[in-house]
């Protein structure tokens, strides 16, 4: 149980604490933000591969950027650095570690600490996950927001902000921050958002001032026009075109050329945990995906069904002291749009996983699914994702929601080694022994 949910206002209570910790970081690193072009990207979904496209659109453009997200951070291609007291690290061709932290915008300490690597390594922009949380605890103080991006804001984060209107204004602060400001208009909440930034625009399909046209989805990727100019990527899903279309509002801020845009978004191959594919040769599409939220879930069923040559498995679960009033609608969406649900543990921390699983099932139960015939509880996510891939046959989809690119499974006992990714391919290769 954690501390702040048996003393009464205890979000308040820290606040001059989190306030005074961001201070000292700021000034023990010489308040490293202020020396790059902060680009800021909150939401609930979407802001990680949004946070991709702009990273990967800025350094193939030949300027030097940084990238800080749920994912990974580092970024400048080549860079080496040093975390904390771990000595010297080496990251990949493209500068990158990954994120082990269950956080999308670390503490401020740990925030300035791997800004003043980055900013030593010579980046000149900063692309940056924010979070409601963040923005609450004053993590990003001293970083001057040059833009700002929203992607959607829907419910998530209710057992920390009690109400969704609280949720919303906390993420609209980054805007507040904001030198200009881009919001999608295809979301209900983008009039807030745009109401307090000093200048901006909007992006979507339906609506906004920069609009996708001629879209065209494929198991491959997008592509749509906006403005004069055409967009191709190779992520799949309607969501890619939101997220890209952020992307492109933020390079036509910076001053890119289209064929820029064009060219660093058509570069980004893959966003790790999102929408990625294992094949190992099987006849069945094995798809990993970070959906944990009803908004994200909807996506990834928009962007996979109908499946035309098979059936949809779906497995998932939910963390536990995290969104409990969603477990019912999660579980509705997946069985919605699934031949089969494997309801299964997630990051369940000090909360029974059955307990959770069975709040799942009421929404998968009220679908039409039932129990031991078309919906099943696994609660060892490695035996869960085992069966589903058992279970699948050739032109099958089965998708493994709710981890993604994390590393570890939080448990009653704390945090232990689990990947989806490296489990989903165990599970395939078993079969193809």
């Amino acid at each position: 149980m954690n501390i702040r949910d048996f003393v009464p206002g205890y979000n308040k209570i820290v606040l001059p604490y989190h306030f005074l910790k961001a201070s000292v970081a700021g000034a023990r690193y010489g308040f490293p933000g202020k020396k790059m072009t902060v680009i800021g990207i909150t939401g609930t979904n979407g802001k990680t591969s949004t946070s991709f496209f702009v990273w990967k659109m800025l350094n193939a453009s030949g300027r030097k950027a940084g990238l800080m997200t749920t994912v990974a951070w580092g970024g400048v291609p080549g860079m080496e650095y040093s975390e904390g007291d771990s000595g010297s690290l080496k990251a990949g061709a493209d500068g990158l570690h990954q994120q082990t932290k269950h956080m999308t915008t670390v503490d401020s300490m740990t925030l300035n600490r791997r800004m003043k690597r980055i900013l030593d390594a010579g980046a000149e922009y900063l692309v940056l996950e924010v979070t409601s949380h963040a923005m609450c605890q004053f993590r990003t103080l001293g970083i001057p927001i040059e833009v700002a991006a929203m992607t959607n804001v829907t419910h998530e984060h209710l057992d920390y902000h009690k109400t969704f209107e609280n949720y919303r204004a906390a993420k609209c602060k980054l805007f507040k921050k904001a030198k200009y400001g881009i919001a999608n208009a295809d979301d209900p909440s983008s009039t807030f958002f745009m109401h307090v930034v000093k200048d901006g625009t909007t992006y979507g399909i339906n609506r906004g001032a920069l609009k996708a046209k001629n879209v065209k989805l494929s198991a491959t990727g997008v592509s749509y026009d906006v403005k004069d100019f055409s967009i191709e990527t190779k992520i799949p899903g309607i969501f890619t075109v939101y997220n890209t279309l952020a992307a492109v509002a933020v390079g036509l801020r910076l001053g890119l050329t289209e064929d820029e845009i064009h060219d660093g978004i058509y570069a980004l191959e893959s966003v790790e945990g999102r929408m990625n594919r294992v094949d190992l040769g099987q006849n069945f599409t094995a798809i990993v995906d970070y959906a944990h939220t009803p908004d994200a879930f909807q996506k990834v069923y928009d962007s996979v069904a109908p499946n035309k040559n098979g059936r949809i498995i779906s497995l998932f679960g939910g963390a536990g002291r995290r969104d409990e009033t969603t477990r019912d609608e999660r579980g509705e969406i997946a069985a919605k749009y699934s031949d089969v649900c494997i309801i299964t543990e997630d990051d369940s921390r000090d909360e029974d996983p059955e307990k959770i699983a069975k709040m799942f099932l009421v929404g998968c139960e009220r679908a039409g699914m039932k129990l031991g015939e078309n919906v099943f509880i696994e609660i060892d996510r490695a035996k869960a994702i085992e069966k589903a891939c058992k279970m699948a046959k050739k032109g099958d989809i089965v998708l493994v929601l709710g981890k993604g690119h994390e590393h570890t499974i939080l448990r009653k006992n704390g945090a232990e080694p689990f990947e989806d990714l490296k489990e989903t391919e165990k599970a395939i290769q078993k079969l193809l022994r």
